[in-house]
Formats: C-alpha cells, structure tokens, sequence
C-alpha cells in the first residue's frame, strides 16, 4: 500500500519542485514572494487533510461494515463540508490578502508578486480540496493505486503547463508567477474531475441531495471528531512557519528564498514517511479494532525502524547534492550558499522526523488525534521556535537552521519514546 501512495505523493511533490524551479527562473524576488505564500496555503492544505483524515477513519468502519449506502451519505455530506469550509477560508484570504502578508514579514516590493499569485490561488482552492479529501475517500475502500495515479496525472500535467504559462510560448502569452499559479489550477481541475468521476461511478461513493439535516449535522460531528484536531496539528506546521518566516525576514530576501526551495525540497524527500503515514493510520485502526494491540504496537515500530534507516541513506545523498541542487534552483551564489547549508545539515534529522509523523499518524487511526496535536504543539512551540529564536541570536541565519536540526531530533526521540513505552493499550480508544 505504501508504494503506490509514495508514488502519488512524488507526483504531487514533483510539481510543487516544478513550480519552485521554474518560479526561481524569474529571480530571486518571484521565489521569496512565493515562499512567503507557503504558510498560508498549508493552512488550506491541512484543513483538507484533517477532513480527509475524519472520513478515511469513519468510512472504513461503515465500509467494513456493509453499509454502502451510509457511506456514500457519509462521503457526500463530507465533501459538502469541505467545499463550504474552503470557500469561507478563501474569501477571508482574499479580503486580508495585503494585512495578512504585511504581518509575516513580506516587503512592499514583493507584495505584488504575491498578490498576482494568491488571487488566482484562491479561486481555485476548492478545485485543490475535493480531490485531496475525495482521494482519503478512496483509500478508505483499500485501494491507494488509483488516488496515486490521479495525483501523478495532474502532476504531469503541472509540469507540462508550467513553463508553458510561465515564459509563455507562440500564441500562449508569458503570464510569469500569475502562469504558475493557472498551471497549478488547470491540474487540481484535472485531479478535480478525475475524483469525483471514482466516486461517483466506480465506488459509488457519492450521492444527491445531500441528507436530511439532522442526518447532516450527525455526520459532520462524526467526521469534525477527528478532522478538528488532525486539521490544527497540520495547521500549527503553517503557524510555526510563519513564524520562522519573520525571523528569516531579518537576514534578508536571499535568506528566505533559500528557506522556500529547502522546504520544497524537504517535502519531496520526506515522501516516503508521507506515504508510510497515510497506510499506517488505517493499519493500526483496523488491527486495535480488532484487538491485535501487540500487532499494532510491532507495526509503528518497525515503521520507525524503517525511517531512521531510510531517512539516514536519504541525508548522505543529500550531502553529495547539495551544491548541485542549490545550483538548479537560483543563480544567486548568495541563496545557493544558504541552500546548500540548510541541505547538508538539516536533513541529518529526518529519521526521527519521520518517526514523529508515523507516531502522528498512528495516534489518528486510534481516533485520539487530541493526542498528536499536543505533542504536534509541543514540537513547534516548546521546541522549534525557541530553539530556531535562540539560533538566530546566536549565530543568524544558520542558527536558524541549526535550531529546526535540535527541534527534529528531539521531538522525534520523544516520539520514539512514547511509541515504545505507551502505545497502543495505554491509551483509551474512543470509537463510537
């Protein structure tokens, strides 16, 4: 299971990278520009993963179950749900486009590069959610090939219209960083109809009207249950962001733009924990389901164990690359110095990085994603910006990168920790 999803999640990635390389082509003002959009579209980013987390936990009970008919309710309703929730965040986006990003440190001269790119990013947010949270739908069924190749689809798509929007091509005007952001659109869009196609006709997941709303308002308690804490965990990662982004602003442009193409850069290597993540939640649901603590408790570990190897072998590629991927991503010497440090340190904690995601993971398909979110909370608040804070008084930059190093590695040991003396019996599992 973990494959196909690991190649989904490239695809999706891979288009993010495209976007970046082709964005960092424009110059060093269009990379900081987006990069400063990163905390806020992850905000969007997580609510639909929360949801998605909600309905993949609920659904594979109703599925299990036989109830076909109650899952396409419950699908349904959800999706209704999403699409609501994310037109209320972009219009609120849109009304506080200048303020919001004034307040994470953006200079006026970058504002309306980001403007260009965020308005267009908006309107097309709900095309981004209904194929993130319809694919969790999918998944729940069994199957993760098929979200897989949906997301490589409009991966491919992605990367065949970026440059084409972007620097423009015969009749095809050159649109700049408004091109990426269409490119971006014109793939959810695809994704969009490819989805809802599944659901509608191969898993016969959805259904109209939608419920009585009584039976509505049921079933978005049910999926708010877990989406609320699940959707904050992801959303702390943005807010956390923001905030480094204000004490990246102080050491200048360059500086931040190394920060964006390094989290670009991060996301795709760290896929593979990604993938491992989304299988693991519905592992551990069904074995603890089924009374198979023990099974549950040996597959989270051995998911960890697995991490800090691979993770490890990933750090040392990285360090033989670094400078030639700096290279592809700017022609600044000032941003590739910068990139180059952040890839040959950094990375070193990605092991236990990752076995913090699978430990969050896990605590989702128990159904106590309360649990996930304050320890989420604790990393970001108690560890990584005080750290990332103190680096930066202490040696700039760098320290920066320095104190997102100690952050990873020390959440993850606690993560490690709790894995192998709490998880799973000792924790009370709250099904409904």
């Amino acid at each position: 299971m973990t494959g196909p999803m690991a190649l989904g999640i490239v695809a999706i990635q891979a288009f993010n990278l495209v976007d970046t390389f082709f964005i960092g082509l424009l110059g060093t003002d269009a990379l900081a520009a987006v990069s400063f959009t990163f905390p806020v579209t992850f905000v969007v980013i997580s609510l639909a993963m929360g949801l998605g987390a909600g309905l993949s936990a609920s659904l594979g009970q109703a599925l299990g179950a036989g109830r076909q008919q109650q899952a396409a309710r419950f699908t349904s309703d959800s999706l209704l749900l999403a699409l609501v929730l994310v037109c209320l965040l972009a219009a609120l986006g849109v009304a506080t486009l200048e303020p919001l990003f004034r307040l994470l440190g953006a200079d006026p001269t970058l504002l309306p590069l980001i403007r260009d790119y965020m308005l267009i990013w908006y309107l097309a947010a709900p095309m981004l959610i209904l194929p993130i949270v319809g694919n969790a739908a999918i998944r729940a069924t069994g199957d993760t090939r098929t979200p897989s190749l949906v997301m490589a689809v409009a991966g491919l798509a992605n990367g065949i219209l970026d440059p084409l929007l972007i620097f423009g091509l015969g009749p095809v005007p050159a649109l700049g960083i408004r091109g990426a952001a269409l490119a971006s659109a014109c793939s959810w869009l695809l994704a969009m109809v490819l989805g809802l196609y599944l659901l509608r006709r191969r898993e016969r997941l959805l259904c109209w009207p939608p419920s009585p709303w009584p039976v509505l308002q049921s079933h978005w308690q049910q999926l708010l249950h877990v989406a609320i804490p699940a959707s904050c965990t992801s959303m702390l990662n943005p807010i956390a962001t923001a905030l480094l982004m204000l004490l990246l602003a102080r050491f200048g442009t360059e500086t931040v733009a190394a920060f964006g193409a390094a989290s670009r850069i991060e996301a795709l290597v760290l896929i593979v924990m990604m993938a491992l993540s989304s299988v693991l939640a519905p592992f551990i649901s069904q074995n603890t389901g089924a009374g198979l603590h023990e099974r549950s408790r040996h597959g989270l570990l051995l998911a960890m164990r697995f991490a800090i190897l691979f993770q490890l072998g990933v750090f040392a590629l990285l360090w033989w690359l670094a400078p030639t991927i700096a290279d592809a991503f700017t022609d600044s010497p000032a941003v590739a110095e910068q990139l180059t440090f952040y890839l040959r340190l950094v990375p070193a904690s990605y092991g236990l990085q990752g076995c913090f995601m699978l430990l969050g993971a896990a605590l989702n398909g128990l159904r106590v994603s309360v649990i996930s979110l304050l320890l989420n909370g604790f990393r970001l608040f108690g560890l990584l910006l005080p750290l990332a804070w103190l680096g930066a008084d202490l040696a700039g930059a760098r320290g920066i990168f320095t104190g997102i190093l100690l952050a990873n590695l020390l959440a993850g040991l606690v993560a490690c920790l709790f894995a192998w003396w709490r998880f799973p019996w000792k924790i009370r599992h709250p099904l409904s």
